[in-house]
């Protein structure tokens, strides 16, 4: 494969994906020192990059292909984008989703027209379901990473990115599956001055251990936030190009992750899922390793509003705007009227206090009260542990 397959692929896409935004992000540039510009694909029809590879794919089936039907299994953005591809085509589309899928996905899958069937817990095994279902009815199985359509398609991003920043060095990519880290890897096969890095979470990072066994092999993951890249094993047509032309694979932190994503909100007034942050995350992590100007390929934007509750506190705790600690007072009037005068006074804002009484290990007269406040950053949070401390109120 090369660009002229991305080619190809943006031609049946005319009219159909939207070139989305690149704009500067002041708030990294400050950061890194690098002029810094945001590939906006949460923007993308469907929220995501997905529909770019789903259309291209289903396009490219044949009448009778499509007549029959196509299947797919995902628990978000490849749900959506096939739903909507294969209503745009006029194809009949079922989708496997584990159980336990975000409702907002879920409605959003049922909302473009798709039938949806749960199987499993996760999406290995929808996988399963979806490609037994393909060979029960004839339907044809859109994988969500490993065929070449999927990855033409993915690869007009590339395409977008260096017609609107010729300059670019450095493209940062979401890598799960490796369908958009490969398609825009092909960006190397013309214009080998451009670096491109897969960017995956420390806790669900597949590709370093397969790229040194030279094939694709099954990993271990761990729980992460970002499930959109969350993937056991790489698929063996992404696999080959990305041995072939991506740069390098680097991991990121769920702190990162959940500081990158509500870094976008406050900065960038972005909503990104914290799959499609993990290369504002990188520059987090990393802010002088990448030459610019930088690309961080925001890939989707599909957020389930608890998760995204889940995170922001995540988020504000590890970058020391949240705490959450408790503290044993006596029991005597005015006590906690003193504690809560001394946080006010070190510009603690309080949240949420819980005052217990019922505890085996309280002593006598004592109350354990926990608090959750908010601070101003990393110093204000350990200035006022310390001060706590040498009030004598040992918090924990």
């Amino acid at each position: 494969m090369d660009l002229n397959d991305a080619r190809a692929a943006r031609e049946i896409l005319q009219g159909v994906s939207e070139v989305t935004p690149l704009p500067h992000s002041r708030w990294l540039h400050e950061l890194t020192g690098r002029d810094v510009r945001l590939k906006c694909e949460n923007l993308q029809r469907a929220g995501s990059f997905k529909i770019r590879g789903a259309y291209t794919r289903i396009a490219r089936l044949s009448d009778e292909e499509r007549a029959r039907g196509v299947v797919a299994a995902s628990a978000g953005n490849h749900a959506q984008g096939v739903a909507l591809a294969a209503a745009t085509l006029g194809a009949r589309a079922t989708i496997f989703m584990p159980h336990g899928a975000a409702l907002p996905k879920v409605q959003a899958t049922l909302g473009y027209g798709a039938e949806v069937r749960f199987h499993g817990l996760g999406v290995t095994e929808a996988l399963v379901a979806a490609a037994e279902f393909a060979d029960e009815t004839g339907a044809t199985l859109i994988h969500p990473f490993d065929h070449p359509d999927i990855v033409a398609g993915q690869a007009t991003v590339g395409l977008e990115i260096i017609e609107q920043l010729p300059e670019v060095s450095t493209i940062l990519v979401p890598l799960g599956g490796g369908g958009l880290a490969a398609g825009i890897a092909l960006l190397k096969s013309e214009r080998p001055d451009i670096t491109v890095v897969g960017v995956q979470a420390e806790a669900a990072a597949a590709y370093p251990g397969s790229l040194a066994e030279g094939i694709p092999v099954e990993a271990d993951l761990g729980s992460t936030m970002a499930d959109g890249i969350a993937v056991s094993r790489p698929g063996a047509v992404p696999f080959d190009l990305i041995r072939q032309h991506l740069d390098e694979v680097v991991t990121v932190s769920e702190e990162s992750m959940s500081q990158a994503l509500i870094g976008l909100l406050e900065r960038a007034k972005l909503l990104v899922e914290p799959a499609g942050a993990v290369g504002v995350a990188a520059l987090l992590e990393y802010p002088d390793r990448f030459e610019g100007p930088v690309v961080p390929v925001l890939s989707g934007g599909n957020i389930d509003a608890l998760l995204l509750l889940e995170v922001i506190r995540h988020g504000l705790a590890s970058g020391g705007r949240f705490l959450m600690f408790r503290v044993r007072i006596s029991d005597r009037p005015g006590e906690l009227m003193r504690l809560l005068t001394e946080l006010a006074q070190m510009d603690v804002n309080i949240l949420n206090v819980n005052h217990d009484r019922g505890s085996e290990a309280l002593g006598v007269r004592e109350v354990e009260v926990a608090l959750q406040v908010a601070t101003r950053g990393n110093d204000h949070r350990e200035g006022v542990w310390r001060r706590l401390t040498e009030l004598g109120y040992d918090p924990s």
